[in-house]
């Protein structure tokens, strides 16, 4: 095979980077170079090309230090049975490459992954390096997450949280029986219990960072996992069951959604079209509501017909259409739990709406004040000087076309 340039690597890479939806530092430390110390920063908001709170695109280096991999999994373009073309970076390269993107105002932080190449335990001594090599040796301060391999040595995975912001580890199928299936080198129980010891070093960190300032940081923006939709039967209850399990067990900061998308001769195991882009977007909607807005996970599966997740209305409203019975809340008396079950109001507008009521009856132009969408909220609310007519008619609130999907990688 002939000898391939860094430009020829990294055009190969990254694209084959582009399948892994886990890339965020929004709980990463905020850090800089300002002063003349180091080099990099790091906002604290999330990066890979998505968007801050204030509408920034943020970017990261999101690359595979190689798409060359022991295992066949029968989901992944990389797979060992695969014929896609193959590359493979050196530490020194990926660590030129964050330092001159870096410097050019590309990027932010770095987000790396790899195949599996020689064994579990070389390929994760390797991510390692590279992030030992630009924290030690550049003093490099901005983001870096790196992917763990789940069966390589525990020692090798905390030595990548010493250098790292963010670990994570891709359960990638929300049951064992389609792990076993589709990834047969693969086990559910490894990559719990790599889990379940990520957790505790990411906590035992950070109690001794309360007890000693000094004490040493350990993936200070904990751990985050991927789930491919669609490239199995699991209905949207069952992914969404394995995430509340994962968040409850594991700590984890985020799990992260796929849609599966059909690669070059796959197998026939696998679904001939791809997963709807909108049916990733309502889970992470679900997610959201689990994990900021007190909903249980039976509330949002209530409404599910077949276990899915309806494509054409955002699960909060679904849920809302299917209890009128609640509505309309007095936003001057209701309490924060019922606030957070009004559509179209976000957590930051309900503490908005919390705090102004303390010092005055909150009116309809207050409303649209506090909020960014009071057309959606008005007709689950009441104010002090405003009552909808007559009752909630979910009829007239239901989405009346439907959303057209966008292509996931479009510019």
């Amino acid at each position: 095979m002939a000898k391939l340039s860094v430009a020829e690597k990294l055009t190969i890479l990254a694209d084959a980077a582009k399948y892994d939806a886990s890339c965020a530092s929004s709980g990463g430390k905020k850090k800089d170079s300002r002063g003349g110390k180091g080099v990099g920063s790091i906002t604290g908001s999330g990066i890979c090309h998505s968007y801050a709170p204030d509408g920034r695109c943020i970017s990261l280096l999101k690359i595979l230090m190689t798409n060359f991999c022991m295992f066949d999994c029968v989901y992944c373009v990389n797979r060992v049975s695969s014929n896609v073309p193959r590359a493979r970076f050196t530490v020194e390269e990926i660590v030129a490459l964050t330092l001159d993107f870096y410097k050019r105002n590309y990027i932010e932080g770095l987000f790396l992954s790899s195949g599996i190449i020689r064994s579990p335990d070389h390929t994760m001594e390797t991510l390692a390096r590279v992030a030992r090599s630009l924290r030690e040796d550049h003093d490099f301060r901005g983001y870096i997450h790196l992917k763990t391999i789940p069966d390589a040595d525990p020692a090798l995975i905390a030595e990548a949280g010493r250098y790292a912001d963010r670990l994570s580890i891709n359960v990638e199928l929300p049951t064992e029986p389609s792990l076993e299936k589709l990834a047969p080198q693969k086990r559910m129980p490894t990559i719990r219990r790599s889990m379940a010891g990520l957790r505790l070093r990411i906590e035992e960190a950070r109690e001794d960072r309360q007890k000693f300032r000094s004490a040493p940081v350990f993936a200070p923006a904990g751990q985050s996992t991927q789930m491919i939709v669609g490239a199995d039967r699991s209905s949207d209850v069952d992914i969404l069951t394995s995430s509340a399990t994962l968040y409850a067990s594991y700590g984890l900061k985020r799990v992260y959604y796929s849609a599966f998308s059909p690669i070059p001769d796959s197998s026939s195991a696998l679904p001939s079209a791809a997963a709807p882009l909108m049916r990733e977007h309502r889970l992470y909607q679900a997610d959201w509501l689990l994990r900021f807005y007190d909903f249980s996970l039976d509330e949002v599966a209530s409404g599910m017909e077949g276990g899915m997740l309806d494509q054409n209305m955002d699960p909060k409203l679904a849920w809302a259409l299917a209890h009128p019975e609640h509505f309309p809340l007095d936003v001057n008396r209701a309490p924060r739990e019922m606030l957070l079950r009004i559509p179209g109001l976000g957590v930051r507008a309900v503490d908005r709406i919390i705090a102004s009521r303390r010092h005055a009856a909150i009116r309809l132009v207050d409303l649209d004040r506090l909020t960014r969408s009071a057309r959606k909220v008005r007709p689950f609310v009441v104010t002090s000087d405003w009552r909808p007519a007559g009752a909630l008619d979910p009829a007239s609130l239901k989405p009346r076309e439907k959303v057209k999907q966008l292509d996931l990688f479009a510019a």
